[in-house]
């Protein structure tokens, strides 16, 4: 491997070593602020990242589910394919390693295991680039959507269609071709990270 591309690869490995470290950190400082249910969202401008945060209007892009296990806090979080990561790697994901969460404001009294072991149920399922309402994939916001509802009884927010959302910008319009061609499914029900994290069921109990 020629030296300069050894020392950008280099490079890369200590970023990502220094950025866990500080998700790590962060997560350390604040361990007795989290609650197994919570809900984390970040920022992310990677992949279909910027164009969802342009179509919702959000800055976050990304959501999980987090849990305790183990002594250990983990997110279930719908990538591909749906997994279990620490706290720390998903907060280390985030752009600067920034993250909100959120938590229910009625929390007492919530059968919490119910709602993590409806969220483990679509473990290794791949990740649903097509936002179809389906179990057969699924992505990041309808897990967690789904977990609350099936398990639990409780509507976060409201659907919403394809056709609601800012569509015109040319990133999200590249986006779109690039998953559908000409036959974008407008009517398509939609749950996204910025419904989730508008919900007036939520209330924010940390940002970092």
């Amino acid at each position: 491997m020629p030296k300069l591309k050894l020392l950008s690869f280099l490079f890369f490995l200590v970023g990502i070593v220094l950025l866990q470290s500080c998700a790590q950190k962060s997560v350390d400082k604040n361990t007795e602020k989290f609650k197994t249910g919570d809900i984390i969202f970040h920022e992310s401008t990677l992949g279909q990242g910027r164009a969802v945060q342009i179509a919702t209007g959000s800055k976050y892009s990304h959501v999980g589910l987090i849990f305790k296990e183990n002594d250990k806090w983990n997110v279930i979080e719908a990538v591909q394919p749906v997994r279990i990561v620490s706290l720390a790697n998903f907060i280390s994901h985030g752009d600067g390693n920034r993250f909100v969460v959120k938590r229910l404001k009625e929390n007492e009294n919530i059968e919490w295991e119910k709602c993590i072991t409806e969220a483990k149920s679509y473990l290794g399922k791949n990740y649903d680039a097509y936002f179809e309402w389906s179990d057969d994939k699924i992505y990041c916001s309808e897990l967690v959507y789904k977990a609350y509802n099936r398990a639990l009884g409780i509507e976060l927010c409201g659907k919403e269609k394809i056709k609601d959302m800012n569509l015109s910008h040319p990133i999200v319009q590249e986006k779109l071709k690039e998953r559908y061609g000409d036959n974008i499914p407008m009517d398509e029900d939609v749950i996204t990270p910025a419904c989730l994290f508008n919900s007036d069921k939520l209330v924010t109990v940390m940002e970092d």
